[in-house]
C-alpha cells in the first residue's frame, strides 16, 4: 500500500500522494489536525485533543520511517506523528468526510466557548 509518489509543495503546504495513478492532495493543516501522535489522539478512546488554529501551519520536513511510513515535521514544532502508508491512504480516501467532521467539531467547540462566556446569572433575593 506504499504510495508510488510523494511530492511536497512547500509554498502551498500541500503533499501529493499517488497510489495506482490516483493523485491525492492533502494540506498541511489537514495532516496536522489528523496527526496520529499521542498529542492529538491521546492515549485511549475519548482522550482525543481537538487541534485548533492550524490554518497557517506548514510542513517543513518529510522523513522516511523504514518502508512503512513517513514522519512529518510542521512549522509549529509538531513532529511526533508517524504516518503509516495505510493511515495516509485512509486520510486521502476519506478526506471530505474527515474534514467535514473536523469543521463540525470546531464549530461545536466555538459554540461551547461562546455559551460559557454568556452564561446567564440568576439573582437570588437575600
Amino acid at each position: 500500500m506504499q504510495p508510488t509518489h510523494i511530492k511536497l509543495h512547500r509554498k502551498s503546504g500541500i503533499i501529493e500522494l499517488t497510489w495506482a495513478e490516483t493523485v491525492f492532495s492533502l494540506s498541511a493543516e489537514y495532516l496536522r489536525v489528523f496527526s496520529p501522535s499521542a498529542e492529538v489522539t491521546g492515549h485511549g478512546t475519548g482522550q482525543e485533543v481537538l487541534q485548533l488554529n492550524k490554518s497557517g501551519v506548514q510542513i517543513t520536513g518529510v522523513e522516511p520511517q523504514g518502508n512503512y511510513a513517513i514522519k512529518l515535521v510542521f512549522s509549529d514544532g509538531h513532529d511526533t506523528g508517524i504516518y503509516t502508508w495505510q493511515y495516509l491512504h485512509e486520510l486521502a480516501t476519506n478526506h471530505t468526510a474527515n474534514w467535514q467532521d473536523y469543521l463540525q467539531r470546531v464549530a461545536a467547540h466555538k459554540q461551547e466557548e461562546e455559551a460559557a462566556e454568556t452564561t446567564a446569572v440568576k439573582w437570588i433575593d437575600p
